[in-house]
């Protein structure tokens, strides 16, 4: 969350220094820009736009196993050799998590 408040921080900063478009130096003379400075200002900003909205929508814990779509149906094996719980994707692939009995009545799969 500090990371994020940092990174909204420096980039209302940037866009405010873009926005006035001189600064004044040591004599009080005020300079334009150079194309150069703007440019690496707008591609500091691009960095932080990209941090940002990697911070907004987290890739998670995408595991290579299990596909990225809806889910079509699911089956559950218990008291057979091979316990578990089946998923079946939309796309035609299946997932299989292994199922464990935990208490009376109480299985856990994963």
């Amino acid at each position: 969350m500090q990371r994020l408040i940092q990174l909204l921080c420096l980039g209302v900063a940037s866009l405010g220094l873009t926005s006035c478009g001189l600064v004044t130096s040591g004599d009080d003379q005020p300079k334009p820009y150079t194309r150069a400075s703007l440019d690496q200002l707008e591609q500091r900003l691009n960095q932080l736009e990209q941090e940002l909205q990697q911070l907004k929508t987290p890739a998670g814990n995408a595991d290579s196993k299990t596909p990225a779509g809806p889910l079509r149906s699911l089956t559950l094996r218990i008291g057979t050799e091979d316990d578990r719980l089946r998923m079946y994707w939309a796309d035609g692939q299946t997932s299989d998590l292994i199922c464990s009995q935990e208490g009376k009545g109480v299985w856990a799969c994963g």
